[in-house]
């Protein structure tokens, strides 16, 4: 210290003892849990870092102090109108969480870390998703928060403020974009059911063409098929029932009776 502050601290020490007990409600000070505080004599950062929590000693008119508090603030980052990799124009908002990690720095370093810090997070936002395609701003929104937050903390670091997390909240698009992507699902949704149409039509197909090379195989299985048939026909309620016959079961009784007839003659 030099003379002046010297004499300073002298005649602040006189004036702390003459008013002695009112002084006490002046030097001592309470900072909580959660706080830390920076003191400055004469405008020189005094020696032991940040003081709390609890109560701590300063002088009047020589000591200056400043509050910080070391809890985690969220904050909105306003929606930016950002291009794309591939020139197109989506609305994004954020949210961005961070505390003090270094109390000091964050009274030295920067005038308004929290101002400053808000500022950053919308440049950060607006660089970051600039390099990213729409498809990639839709789908990886984890990773481009994760890249967002690793950025964000580095820029921050020299002011002593530690970015936990950052969150995309919304990607809006253009109305006409929305549009043409729901008309691009839409067809793709029906060339999905057409595929699937066609597939389950060759299925049936292939079924029936094998049932088919069966049933030419053994005319038999024919005879059964028909027989099943009408026998689910008959099991309906219905007042009149007709029953085809094929010549092909009458054969054998048309073929005995010529013979009879013949055997007669």
């Amino acid at each position: 210290m030099n003379c002046v502050e010297i004499l300073a601290t002298v005649v602040s020490i006189i004036l702390m003892v003459l008013t002695f007990p009112i002084s006490i409600f002046i030097c001592f000070k309470v900072v909580s849990e959660y706080e830390r505080a920076v003191i400055f004599r004469m405008g020189r950062l005094r020696s032991g870092g940040a003081r709390g929590p609890g109560v701590f000693f300063v002088l009047p008119c020589v000591d200056d102090y400043c509050k910080v508090d070391l809890r985690t603030v969220s904050f909105d980052v306003p929606p930016q109108e950002v291009l794309s990799k591939d020139s197109v124009t989506v609305t994004v908002d954020a949210v961005v969480y961070y505390r003090i990690s270094d109390p000091l720095k964050a009274v030295i370093q920067v005038s308004n870390y929290s101002h400053s810090t808000r500022l950053l997070a919308a440049t950060t936002l607006r660089n970051v998703l600039g390099t990213r395609n729409l498809s990639e701003l839709l789908t990886e929104r984890e990773a481009i928060s994760h890249t967002m937050q690793v950025s964000l903390d580095e820029a921050t670091d020299p002011w002593g403020v530690k970015v936990e997390r950052v969150e995309i909240k919304d990607v809006s698009l253009p109305t006409a974009l929305q549009r043409a992507m729901a008309a691009e699902a839409e067809a793709a949704r029906e060339a999905r059911a057409k595929v699937i149409a066609a597939e389950g039509e060759m299925k049936s197909s292939r079924a029936l063409k094998e049932a088919s090379d069966i049933i030419s195989a053994s005319p038999s299985a024919l005879q059964l098929r028909y027989l099943q048939t009408l026998n689910n026909i008959s099991a309906e309620k219905n007042s009149t029932i007709i029953f085809p016959l094929p010549m092909e079961l009458l054969q054998p009784f048309l073929c005995t009776g010529h013979c009879n007839h013949k055997q007669k003659q």
